[in-house]
């Protein structure tokens, strides 16, 4: 599902737009250059989970340090080893997107473009002369792994005749590992035959999908 980029989700461009309405460039009077990003991606990457920190040893018992009755301090116990991280969920996989493209003749001739994934469609209109539109279908990232927990401190050997041996430090935990990016989505390409000139101003990205598919065939006005 395409969301807003408030929820870290979906089109980083989200004007909304039906098939029945202008899109927000066609409102004004001379074509200028059009560049957007757009992002459709299924869900964002999963958070990191942190582990907790290893406890400290405790501290030995006190001896006596009287020379007419002396008694060793007892050691101190041994700090407990933190937990390793937890690795990072896989981002999600891209949907499948739809890119029709008509050509609207003129003084200044643009191209009418249709983007649909995930049940959601948007309009928009690009000036072949130096204007471009982006459609990213890229993967989620993979989520960050967890910091594994830091190793309890050994605790400290009492005082004595002689003196208790301090604990050892616990060891640290390893981190978690990163999730793997999500696979880019299918991404179709439709194009009217007057558009075959122009169709290098659609750029397109899927990193990890299928190579794009172009088809050209009449496509109608789109509004």
């Amino acid at each position: 599902m395409i969301q807003e980029k408030r929820r870290e989700v979906g089109a980083r461009h989200h004007h909304s737009a039906e098939p029945s309405r202008p899109p927000r460039r066609a409102r004004y009077s001379r074509a200028v250059q059009l560049r957007l990003h757009l992002e459709f991606l299924r869900q964002q990457r999963l958070q990191r989970h942190d582990r907790s920190d290893g406890m400290a040893g405790s501290s030995g018992s006190m001896g006596s340090t009287d020379p007419n009755n002396p008694s060793a301090g007892e050691n101190g116990g041994n700090g407990t080893g933190g937990s390793n991280g937890g690795d990072g969920g896989n981002g999600g996989n891209a949907p499948p997107v739809q890119v029709r493209i008509a050509f609207r003749s003129g003084s200044n001739s643009l191209l009418q473009v249709s983007v649909s994934a995930a049940g959601k469609q948007k309009l928009y209109l690009v000036d072949p002369q130096g204007g471009s539109l982006t459609v990213r279908a890229d993967g989620g990232a993979g989520g960050s792994g967890g910091r594994g927990g830091r190793g309890g401190q050994g605790g400290s050997g009492g005082m004595g005749t002689p003196s208790g041996s301090s604990g050892s430090n616990g060891s640290d935990g390893r981190s978690g590992f990163d999730g793997s990016p999500g696979k880019g989505g299918s991404i179709t390409v439709t194009y009217d035959p007057q558009v075959k000139p122009f169709v290098g101003t659609i750029r397109l990205s899927n990193k990890g999908g299928p190579p794009p598919v172009f088809k050209e065939e009449p496509v109608a006005a789109l509004w």
